[in-house]
């Protein structure tokens, strides 16, 4: 079998996830080739486990001051290269498209008639899960921006609907003895107000990573970084706690080694203020709307919290396109939800809200 593998690269958990899958796949010898769109092609940093990746420029959200620009957002993106892109490129060498949210190899297997498995955390909001702040534009373009023959939905928690759990890579998993320092990671908020912030808390120090950092330096309590893969995991592993923006793959790996979480979801992404509502309803994370001091504050005296365990999905969800029966989710959703281990108090959350 031969797999084309279409990943969003405008945020780094598409990206995060896709190294847990082509390791994966790597391991059951599957011939992949990975594409790449919504950055520029010289911001992919750490992409060693990809090959020779190809990249596209597709379609991107554009941010400004910790809010969706749509202004920008449409300014920046061309439809017209887009549709140019989709005609251009030819499937007729793969026997199947993975797609993780990426719009140019969705609809150029659409067009092209090569079946395509859409895996991804947007999918999951195809199906009855926790929404908030959604609009009719917003259940649009999770209806039409990656159109797939079979749809895989991952999520924090089942809801009785046909997702899986989160894919992370298992090393990312193994438990470390815990520093003084907490993780801060808040690419879309600006690094002069996100050092402001922190300097209120001079006794705590920080790790914080930032796209505008160019080399690592050190102001008082906070130690500044620049984008770093095996860097950011390594102080993950080892951090009290993680404060960041509404994603989905850095809570997933935070939840799977017992961090703490503290979370701001990016203004006007529906998505993001989604994730933040039901980890917050799940009893898994702490929130804030703003950059809040008295958040932070009430965050870092909060006690630690327990992991959730989650199985090797990435694994077992390469078996299963192995075996070709795409339409059949059952035995797998069953057997993976069965395998997550989640805090008691979790649990009793998810009855009573859902």
């Amino acid at each position: 079998m031969k797999i084309l593998y279409g990943v969003q690269g405008t945020g780094n958990g598409h990206i995060a996830r896709a190294r847990a899958m082509a390791k994966a796949l790597k391991q059951h010898h599957v011939d992949v080739t990975f594409l790449f769109t919504g950055r520029e092609q010289d911001k992919y940093f750490s992409m060693e486990p990809f090959g020779d990746y190809k990249t596209l420029r597709g379609l991107t959200f554009q941010v400004n001051k910790g809010r969706v620009s749509y202004l920008k957002t449409v300014l920046k993106n061309s439809l017209w290269q887009c549709k140019k892109d989709i005609q251009q490129l030819d499937l007729s060498e793969y026997d199947l498209v993975l797609n993780d949210f990426e719009p140019i190899s969705a609809w150029a297997a659409k067009k092209q008639g090569i079946p395509c498995i859409g895996v991804s955390h947007q999918n999951a909001f195809r199906y009855s899960v926790p929404k908030k702040g959604d609009s009719w534009l917003d259940q649009t373009l999770i209806k039409y921006f990656s159109p797939a023959t079979h749809y895989i939905g991952l999520h924090w928690y089942h809801f009785d609907q046909p997702v899986l759990p989160p894919i992370i890579e298992p090393h990312i998993m193994d438990e470390r003895p815990n520093s003084e320092f907490s993780l801060v990671y808040l690419p879309f908020e600006a690094l002069s107000e996100v050092e402001g912030l922190l300097n209120r808390f001079s006794l705590h120090p920080f790790v914080c990573y930032h796209p505008d950092v160019r080399h690592p330096y050190q102001v008082e309590n906070i130690c500044f970084k620049p984008l770093s893969r095996s860097g950011f995991q390594a102080d993950l592993q080892v951090c009290q706690g993680v404060i960041a923006n509404g994603g989905f793959e850095l809570p997933s790996e935070a939840l799977s080694l017992g961090k703490k979480l503290l979370l701001k979801p990016l203004s006007g992404q529906f998505e993001q203020q989604s994730n933040v509502a039901t980890l917050d309803y799940l009893g898994l994370a702490h929130t804030m709307k703003w950059l809040d001091s008295e958040a932070v504050r009430d965050w870092l005296e909060s006690p630690a919290i327990e992991k959730v365990d989650y199985p090797d999905v990435a694994n077992h969800l390469v078996k299963w396109l192995l075996k070709g029966r795409w339409d059949d989710l059952s035995l797998l959703w069953s057997t993976l939800w069965e395998e997550v281990n989640y805090p008691v108090h979790c649990l009793e959350l998810a009855e009573e809200q859902f």
